[in-house]
Formats: C-alpha cells, sequence, structure tokens
C-alpha cells in the first residue's frame, strides 16, 4: 500500500464524507418526525415552487430508495423519494424545495449548472478508464500512463467542484422561497438549514477528497519523472 504525503489527509477527508453522510442521515430521521405547520407535503411544495416559477410543465413522480431523491435535466422531471414526496415534515419539504431548486436553475440556464451538464459525458468516459491508467502508471512506473490517468482523473475532479456551487445555489434559492411561499415559518429555519446543511457538506468533503487525490498523483508523477 503506498503512502504519501497525502495519505493522511485523504484519510481525514474520507473521514469526514462518513460524517457528512452520518448527519445527512441523523438530521434527515431527526426532522422527518417534526411536521411543517403549513401541513403541506413534499410534492405540494414542489408543486407550489415550480407554478409560481412559471414550470407547469415539470412533472413530480415518487421513486422507491431512501434520499434517492434528484431533479433529471433530460426529462426535466423533478422525482422525489415516497418518504419526501408523500411526508409532510421540514425534512421532506426541504429536500423536495432544494430538488426543485434544481429545476429553476434549469429554466434559467444557470451557468454552473450548465457546465456540469456539458462535462459529464466526459466525466462518464474519463472516470471509468482513469483507475486502470493510475495504477498502471504507478505500479509499472510508467510515466507516461500516469500522465494520461491524471489528466482524465482532472476531469472527475473539476466535476466535483463545478458541483459545488451548484448544489449551494439550489440550497439557496430552497430556503427563499420556502419563506416566500409560507411552506414554513421564520422558527422553522434552523430545521431547513440543518437538513441542507448536512446535505451540502456531502459534496464538500466529496470534492475536497477528489482534490487530494489528484494532488497526490501528481506527487507521485512528480517523482517518477525524477526516476527517469
Amino acid at each position: 500500500m503506498l503512502f504519501t504525503p497525502f495519505t493522511i489527509l485523504i484519510l481525514a477527508a474520507f473521514g469526514l464524507s462518513l460524517w457528512a453522510q452520518f448527519k445527512v442521515k441523523g438530521n434527515f430521521n431527526r426532522f422527518s418526525e417534526v411536521p411543517v405547520r403549513s401541513g403541506i407535503t413534499g410534492a405540494e411544495a414542489a408543486r407550489r415552487i415550480l407554478d409560481d416559477n412559471g414550470l407547469y410543465h415539470v412533472p413530480i413522480e415518487p421513486v422507491p430508495g431512501t434520499l434517492s431523491d434528484h431533479f433529471d435535466p433530460i426529462s426535466n422531471t423533478v422525482r422525489l423519494s415516497e418518504a419526501v414526496y408523500y411526508g409532510d415534515s421540514i425534512a421532506s419539504v426541504s429536500v423536495a424545495s432544494h430538488e426543485v431548486g434544481h429545476a429553476i436553475q434549469h429554466k434559467e440556464g444557470y451557468s454552473m449548472l450548465v457546465l456540469r451538464h456539458r462535462m459529464f459525458p466526459v466525466v462518464n468516459f474519463s472516470s471509468g478508464i482513469a483507475p486502470f491508467l493510475l495504477m498502471g502508471g504507478i505500479f509499472f512506473k510508467m510515466s507516461n500512463l500516469l500522465l494520461l490517468g491524471i489528466i482524465l482523473f482532472s476531469a472527475a475532479v473539476l466535476f466535483q467542484v463545478v458541483t459545488l456551487p451548484v448544489e449551494f445555489n439550489a440550497s439557496a434559492r430552497a430556503k427563499r422561497l420556502m419563506l416566500v411561499e409560507g411552506i414554513v415559518a421564520e422558527d422553522e429555519k434552523d430545521g431547513v438549514s440543518k437538513v441542507l446543511g448536512a446535505a451540502a457538506l456531502t459534496y464538500v468533503a466529496a470534492a475536497l477528497m477528489s482534490v487530494l487525490q489528484l494532488l497526490e498523483y501528481v506527487w507521485l508523477f512528480a517523482g517518477n519523472r525524477d526516476e527517469d
């Protein structure tokens, strides 16, 4: 097993990622038990925000799974896990409103979301082949192979970094619109922030770990070059 100056940092980032996932599940479960005083469900909250932003044509569909909520830009559909779709809790309306935030970004052509969508085909290809190139370059001490792996892996890292403003912007939109639409009251904002904040932390941890891994590969490449 390789040990580099970045190993401890990567392990720390991995620990942060596990902690963030624990916080997401914990906060979601906690605030799933707190009914929103407006009494509306996640699906109703999503429909209200979509309609008030001119997105009457965007459907909302329930999907199986836990925290499987997402916005599909290809079919222009908001998909909510059943707990969120049917739930009338702070957690449910928060997650639903966040996904609607992505639908609004899509409508407005939010630059970071557009960039993320354009990057996806490249990242989908590069993320599949990069690990083999990186491992081959490291163990066979082939600098050119390692460099190619680094270039392809960089696309995946950039995708993770671009995801951060997309997610933070969607959460900011959700918080503002939930108040404007009367979905939550002022004194319920703290619960909303905890639910969405924990989710955002998972993206931060993932991006941090990817950046550190990229730096580690660059360090190994520099070491291989020095040995050539």
